[in-house]
């Protein structure tokens, strides 16, 4: 069977929250429709649980009956260009999906309308936005609104996003919100730099009284702290009641990478949901990926390098001055910074998977001698992380 690497697209609704996941099948270098279906059983004791959508894409491939030979979870959305059900091989994939009825999202392109006679039922209709203009997806968003939900596919700015709600589509999907609009701020806020100082005496060690002299001076930020300790995502058996009880539990280290996210959730940005949940996932990612690759004492700075790829955005501060404030070790401030670094390569494969970058992810991964099943498998253990944090 030849590797299939699966890239990801977050789906952001107009309250700026993530509803859905597309993980598009990269299907280079020869790989077939059965590659496909190997790639996603080989899935399926990590797929995520729950009722969020994961829509499957075959991204430029034809989608052909043979997908349809796996067996796709209750919250699995199978993606299908218009073109597929008129084709040479619409029979057999009609056939198909009558006989295994999953849930469908039609692809709109020039064979749509006669794709829509089909006896396919669509839960969703998804239009390209690189595609059509404004005036054409508002149109197609009416037109087809009785026949499925409305999204948009490929939207590439915060303007093209807002553009396509008011056409009267339900939710748009693309990595838009990780751009950003711009970065005003100069200094940290009076929270955010309290939150520093917090971080900075964990990271050194400090006496557990100095610490919790700053919490005290802010309560936001010890209910957000043990909020986020307390999260399903972190597992633990009891509750902690306290920030010294946290130490006792956890120890400084464990401590850090929590301290890393509060800092994060200080964020005014308007698409600060979105990008909470995309940093969560890239920090559980490199930690995940990094298992058996650096010592074990360094996954929580691989954590921390993910769960900091997007501060500078959350912030609208600059990454070179987030960074002048902490004290970071130099494997993470270079992974942020663009330098390399040991944990460059972690990062750069994460970027790669949201760029629906098939050959560098491959690429990537190569030169960290990672299997495509162990980043896949990675991929959604980190999104089923991000799914169970409180933000």
């Amino acid at each position: 069977m030849r590797e299939v690497f699966l890239s990801h697209q977050s789906m952001v609704n107009r309250q700026s929250r993530i509803i859905a996941t597309r993980l598009v099948l990269n299907l280079d270098g020869g790989a077939a429709m059965a590659d496909a279906v190997g790639t996603l059983n080989a899935l399926a004791s990590v797929w995520p649980p729950g009722d969020k959508p994961l829509f499957i894409s075959c991204g430029k491939a034809n989608c052909t009956a043979e997908l349809l030979d796996w067996s796709p979870p209750r919250n699995a959305v199978i993606e299908i260009p218009a073109a597929s059900l008129v084709g040479d091989h619409a029979p057999a994939l009609l056939s198909a999906l009558q006989v295994w009825q999953p849930s469908v999202c039609l692809q709109f392109d020039s064979a749509a309308v006669q794709a829509l006679s089909a006896a396919v039922q669509f839960r969703f209709i998804g239009l390209d936005a690189q595609q059509f203009s404004l005036p054409q997806l508002k149109m197609l968003g009416a037109r087809t609104r009785a026949l499925g939900i409305g999204i948009a596919f490929n939207v590439e700015s915060s303007k093209d996003f807002h553009a396509c709600l008011d056409a009267g589509l339900s939710a748009a999907c693309g990595w838009f919100f990780t751009k950003g609009i711009n970065q005003s701020a100069k200094t940290l806020t009076p929270g955010q730099a309290n939150i520093v100082r917090v971080l900075n005496l964990v990271r050194k060690n400090a006496e557990i009284r100095e610490i919790e002299a700053i919490l005290r001076q802010d309560v936001a930020i010890s209910y957000k702290l043990l909020r986020y300790i307390n999260s399903a995502g972190f597992g633990l058996s009891c509750e902690i009641q306290s920030f010294r009880h946290a130490v006792s539990i956890l120890g400084y280290d464990k401590l850090n990478r929590w301290l890393s996210l509060l800092l994060a959730t200080a964020s005014k940005d308007p698409m600060a949901t979105a990008l909470m949940h995309t940093a969560l996932w890239r920090a559980r990612l490199l930690e995940l990926l990094a298992h058996g690759l650096v010592d074990r004492s360094e996954y929580d700075n691989l954590f921390i390098t993910g769960a900091f790829s997007l501060l500078d955005i959350l912030l609208g501060i600059s990454m070179e001055r987030v960074l002048e404030t902490m004290r970071l070790p130099d494997a993470i401030s270079d992974a942020l910074l663009g330098n390399g670094g040991r944990y460059g390569p972690f990062l750069d494969l994460a970027l790669a998977s949201e760029r629906a970058d098939g050959a560098g992810m491959a690429a990537q991964a190569a030169m960290l001698g990672l299997r495509a099943d162990a980043v896949n498998r990675a991929q959604l253990q980190a999104l089923a992380f991000a799914e169970s944090m409180e933000f």
